[in-house]
């Protein structure tokens, strides 16, 4: 298990609002269009990072996390798992408090390295199954 039930809650309730969402274009049959629109309905600011940077949800996108201009808190990562070690290295870089690993990626020396910057992180779950449990 790649987070616990205390650093999934931890991130979802502590961490801050502010959730840049990696893949996440304007199309609707996309699984990160979905989880966005569950994260908005519970308060959390989704910001798309896409190469097309489209607005989605009416919030302004960007072809990378380098390129927000401002602060953001959690990274949710929708893209395969040979991608998404490069977007962990970039959410440290950029000061992120915690990384978020959608179902089915995977990348444990991204985990480890992630982890030792001092990020929280879960890996192959999703923030629109786990947070409706929060209560």
């Amino acid at each position: 298990m790649y987070g616990d039930e205390a650093t999934v809650r931890k991130i979802l309730t502590e961490l801050g609002d502010t959730w840049a969402v990696i893949g996440l274009s304007s199309n609707r049959q996309r699984a990160a269009y979905g989880v966005a629109e569950v994260l908005r309905r519970f308060g959390k600011r989704v910001v798309p990072v896409h190469p097309k940077a489209e607005t989605v949800h009416g919030e302004q996108g960007y072809a990378s996390l380098a390129d927000i201009p401002f602060e953001v808190d959690v990274v949710d990562v929708f893209v395969n798992s040979e991608l998404a070690g490069a977007v962990a290295d970039e959410a440290v870089a950029k000061g992120a408090a915690a990384v978020w690993f959608q179902l089915g990626v995977i990348d444990e020396d991204a985990y480890e390295r992630t982890r030792a910057a001092g990020l929280e992180m879960v890996m192959d779950r999703c923030p629109a199954i786990e947070i409706p449990r929060l209560g």
